[in-house]
């Protein structure tokens, strides 16, 4: 089942050539997909469950932040694993992990 979540953050990329270098921000969408068996009440895990815990441990501490404070080089892969890290860490069990910062453009991390 995948789960989809949205945050405002911004960061910037000093090694970056170009525009990236600046302080710019992004709208961030974040899908998060858990695999297991089928349960009793006929769900892998209840969406509100995932929910609490991609809340917790990534959109609240990520939104309205400014990354570079969180992360030393706050790409969108390192976002992504890190997003991740903490997911896995609070016990769900991630398959997959897409992480859109621009409409155009997103990072996917599968297991």
């Amino acid at each position: 089942m995948t789960r989809t979540f949205s945050f405002e953050a911004a960061h910037q990329l000093p090694w970056h050539p170009g525009r990236c270098r600046r302080l710019h921000g992004h709208h961030y969408r974040l899908e998060v997909t858990v695999e297991g068996p089928v349960g009793p009440n006929g769900v892998v895990v209840d969406f509100a469950d995932v929910a609490a815990v991609a809340e917790r441990e990534v959109v609240g501490p990520f939104d309205h932040s400014y990354l570079n404070d969180v992360m030393g080089n706050p790409t969108a892969e390192l976002i992504a694993a890190e997003a991740w890290k903490r997911l896995e860490a609070a016990g769900l069990a991630v398959v997959a992990l897409r992480l859109w910062e621009t409409a155009e453009s997103c990072v996917e991390l599968l297991a």
